[in-house]
């Protein structure tokens, strides 16, 4: 049960309980005046038939009976041990209010009947009832109004909450100045607590950009100074560590800028298998380009799809038995590898980038042979090698930088999987991470459908752009 029909169930049990505590007081009280009233008036009656019946021994006129018949037991009993009382009784007769005496060894009684008393008090109650359920009726919806607008103000902060963890550091709750407003101090902290996050990332990244950026320029030198040292070991291994250290910078670079949002997709329809091609040869390791209708696992379809479509080749050829799938042909020169090929909607360059980076992750910390499968729908890519997959960690929170996980994993810094999830995100694709049945990690990217054309919705083709001077 959600908070809103908690407060209104507890409004309506308040109400109801606060009428019923009324009508039960009102009821006692009222019930408890007439019996008072009816109990007075027999006692006088009995009084003045008793002084009438001592001077005339008789009770015509008087009001009073002897050994009335009807007279309660208990009052009777009473009044044989020589007192006089009163007692309420219903009888066949009706509610009554007895009262009685001895008089010369009988028992002298008098009874106010009490019909119309009792009818009123059941008015009563039933009126009390009534009112009770009109004032739910009018209390009710005031409170359903006001827990709506402390539900809404609620789910606004949760919402509210939720984009600054997904990473929209710039939501705020803004709520209106209340003095003690419980829910506006909660939003209010919400948003103290979002701009000191903000702070502190933006810091943070000011403060990695900088020390990128100041590396630079030192580390060319090292580049240089690396390439004069005479051939040797030693020179070799400098190279090589100046190399990683290198590409670490510009790593460190790129991130920066996709975590300040400065990078910008050029998105246009460009075929898939030559930016594949392009991505796996240009990380100089060998991959298996296929295609078939596996999208998220990377799995073939059936033996004959592993006997007949795979071919293992760095540069991502591949070809066929029978030469008349979609995306190739017999001879390797099908629409698979040319640009009139199937084409999809994207940077061609970040996709190249995004490929690579997945393709070396998965030689730097998996087993070969790595696949690069498309799937059916031509826009589907899946990259997996069969090593050991992804530590549950990054399944759980996703890649994160300097960060490589299970040892198992290999070395590393973990920035090509956060470049490559910053890539993705650029150009409107999703990558998810995943591990195969039978062992293997899988990068799955799903990359966006094309835009309607401007010619298929009648609006005129936009202009060519211009050229860029800087």
């Amino acid at each position: 049960m959600t908070l809103r029909w908690r407060i209104v169930a507890l409004v309506a049990a308040a109400t109801c309980a606060a009428a019923a505590a009324v009508g039960v007081l009102v009821h006692h009280a009222s019930r408890d005046r007439e019996l008072s009233q009816a109990r007075d008036g027999a006692r006088t009656t009995l009084e003045r038939a008793a002084l009438g019946y001592a001077r005339t021994g008789g009770v015509q006129g008087s009001g009073a009976v002897l050994d009335a018949p009807g007279l309660p037991g208990g009052l009777r009993r009473l009044v044989a041990k020589g007192h006089q009382g009163t007692e309420f009784a219903t009888g066949p007769d009706g509610p009554a209010m007895w009262a009685a005496r001895p008089a010369d060894g009988q028992v002298l009684s008098v009874r106010v009947d009490m019909s119309t008393a009792m009818r009123n008090i059941s008015a009563l109650d039933t009126n009390i009832i009534l009112a009770g359920l009109m004032t739910t009726a009018v209390v009710l919806p005031l409170g359903v109004l006001t827990a709506e607008r402390m539900s809404r103000r609620l789910r606004l902060a949760a919402a509210t909450a939720r984009r600054i963890a997904a990473g929209d550091l710039d939501a705020r709750i803004s709520p209106a100045a209340r003095p003690h407003d419980e829910i506006a101090e909660i939003s209010g902290a919400v948003d103290s607590m979002a701009a000191a996050l903000q702070e502190r990332l933006l810091d943070e990244q000011r403060f990695t950009a900088d020390v990128a950026h100041e590396l630079r320029t030192p580390l060319m030198g090292l580049v240089t100074a690396a390439e004069l040292l005479p051939p040797g070991e030693a020179a070799g291994y400098v190279r090589d560590r100046v190399r990683v250290l290198s590409t670490l910078v510009e790593e460190l670079l790129e991130i920066s800028r996709l975590d300040a949002g400065a990078e910008e997709a050029d998105l246009s329809p460009c075929p898939l298998g030559p930016v594949l091609d392009e991505a796996i040869a240009g990380t100089g390791l060998s991959a298996r380009l296929r295609t078939g209708t596996a999208e998220d696992t990377g799995q073939p379809d059936s033996a004959e799809d592993t006997g007949q479509r795979d071919a293992t080749d760095r540069t991502g050829q591949r070809d066929s038995a029978d030469g008349t799938g979609p995306w190739h042909s017999a001879d390797g020169t099908g629409p698979w590898h040319s640009a009139d090929g199937p084409k999809v909607w994207t940077d061609p360059r970040r996709l190249t980038r995004i490929v690579a980076n997945l393709v070396v992750n998965a030689h730097r910390h998996g087993r070969e042979p790595v696949e690069v499968t498309v799937a059916a729908d031509g826009r589907t890519v899946t990259v997996r090698d069969h090593g050991t997959g992804y530590p549950d960690d990054l399944l759980e929170k996703g890649p994160q930088r300097f960060r490589t996980g299970v040892r198992e994993r290999g070395r590393g810094h973990g920035l090509g999987l956060t470049i490559a999830v910053g890539q993705a995100q650029v150009i409107g694709a999703t990558l998810e991470f995943g591990n195969a049945s039978d062992g293997g990690a899988v990068a799955t990217l799903r990359l966006p459908e094309e835009p309607e054309r401007p010619e298929l919705s009648g609006l005129p083709e936009p202009p060519e752009p211009g050229p860029i001077h800087g």
